[in-house]
């Protein structure tokens, strides 16, 4: 599919934030793991959250969803030895959780995706595969890179592993995994990055009634044994597809979005994005019934920590294209381990619109620009797909982006809420 998109005229509307896809993934999963009935209400669930109750229905659970109301019923620790290769599609973090629940299985499991889970860098295993093993299970990656197809035996027993923190994918799966594990188990995280996905899947686990300690994030304890129960929750809707929404209330000259179905109260990192706005010279209101952003011109440039923020790079380096004078994101080694290498890739596709970026490792640099459509590679990443389209409703002349369905992963009415908000932008299918 390819996107095309003109300079918008005007934005005003607005806008229904579909469910959180971080949170969703986790709710696939505990409702399988969880004895009994579970509900979780998922407003219009993203791509990840299919891929991912195939995978739960494939390891013994059922699967109902009627509209927004998705039901499982869950097997617990009494998980099917799947008949199948687990095709996690195109979710990362559906990816490494299943590994590790696969660990709980006394047999073999093949875990796998489609082209750019089995051979992005971003998705290297080892250091998950690494622990597995330490904790008893066999697990190994097919082709020996690290990454996927990986093949996963059980039964994990508990025991002592490390990880290294700059990506919270790996830590996640432990933790979701252990408790069901005979025996105790400790987890010691170096430098963790991306802590509010961590604060996520504690909170599911509180949720589900399991227990687990830690000291500063840095030293986990799970007591083995445990048992999920089962859970009825509504899902908070995404901060990261409600961040495309306000940022382009920010950057189009004559614009006013408001945007509902967020929680500020949530623990989503990317809710930051209204703070940031606010520091760049955004008019920014929030109250009870949503937030709206509305333009005030011009933007000023700002230095902003990332560290908890990987998939905001690629759209937070379209804000600094636009502002006056320099962005400054820092701590962005997360964001290299995504769909893509994320700053490598954005600033790939904006200097091809004439973006002016400087990268260091662990660092980019957004000096202002006047931004001239062009050509876009999607690199089947939604975060990079749905920033160049930001870019290119401020652009001159016409931006088309190909491989764009991929922005159904995470924001799944991308087209749609943009469409009635009056974005000059229309959607092709290719031949």
């Amino acid at each position: 599919m390819l996107l095309i998109v003109k300079p918008a005229k005007c934005l005003k509307g607005e806008a229904l934030i579909p469910a959180s896809k971080s949170h969703s993934v986790r709710a696939v999963f505990a409702g399988l793991l969880a004895e009994g009935f579970s509900e979780a209400t998922i407003n219009n669930a993203c791509a990840d959250v299919y891929s991912v109750a195939k995978v739960a229905k494939s390891l013994g659970a059922e699967v109902l969803i009627q509209g927004d109301k998705w039901l499982f019923k869950g097997v617990g620790g009494r998980l099917k030895v799947p008949v199948d290769i687990l095709d996690v599609g195109n979710s990362g973090t559906g990816l490494f959780i299943t590994m590790a629940i696969a660990s709980l299985i006394d047999g073999y499991s093949v875990v796998s995706g489609d082209e750019q889970i089995r051979y992005n860098p971003g998705r290297y295993a080892q250091p998950l595969l690494n622990a597995l093993k330490d904790l008893g299970a066999e697990a190994f990656s097919l082709r020996g890179d690290g990454k996927p197809p990986v093949v996963v035996k059980g039964v994990i027993k508990g025991g002592r592993t490390r990880l290294p923190g700059v990506n919270s994918q790996w830590l996640t799966p432990l933790l979701m995994a252990t408790p069901l594990a005979k025996s105790n188990t400790e987890i010691y995280v170096e430098d963790l990055h991306e802590k509010p996905y961590i604060e996520m899947t504690l909170q599911w686990l509180e949720r589900c009634g399991v227990r687990v300690e830690h000291k500063d994030f840095k030293l986990f304890h799970v007591e083995g044994n445990q048992q999920y129960k089962p859970y009825r929750f509504t899902l908070p809707g995404d901060w990261e597809s409600a961040s495309y929404v306000l940022s382009a209330g920010a950057l189009v000259k004559d614009a006013e979005v408001t945007v509902y179905g967020v929680d500020t109260e949530d623990v989503q990192g990317d809710k930051v994005i209204v703070s940031i706005l606010k520091e760049m010279g955004a008019e920014v209101k929030v109250k009870d019934h949503g937030i709206t952003v509305a333009s005030v011109g011009e933007l000023e440039g700002v230095e902003i920590d990332c560290k908890n923020l990987p998939d905001a790079i690629p759209h937070l380096a379209v804000l600094g294209s636009y502002a006056k004078g320099k962005t400054v994101l820092k701590n962005i080694a997360a964001s290299r381990l995504k769909e893509t290498d994320r700053p490598v890739t954005i600033k790939m596709e904006l200097e091809k619109m004439g973006a002016r970026i400087d990268l260091k490792e662990n660092e980019m640099v957004i000096h202002h620009s006047e931004l001239q459509g062009a050509w876009i590679d999607g690199h089947q990443d939604h975060r990079i797909i749905m920033a160049t389209a930001l870019a290119g409703m401020i652009a001159k002349g016409t931006t088309i982006i190909s491989g764009a369905e991929y922005y159904a992963k995470s924001f799944p009415t991308f087209y749609d809420v943009f469409k009635s908000l009056g974005a000059d932008i229309l959607r092709v299918e290719e031949i």
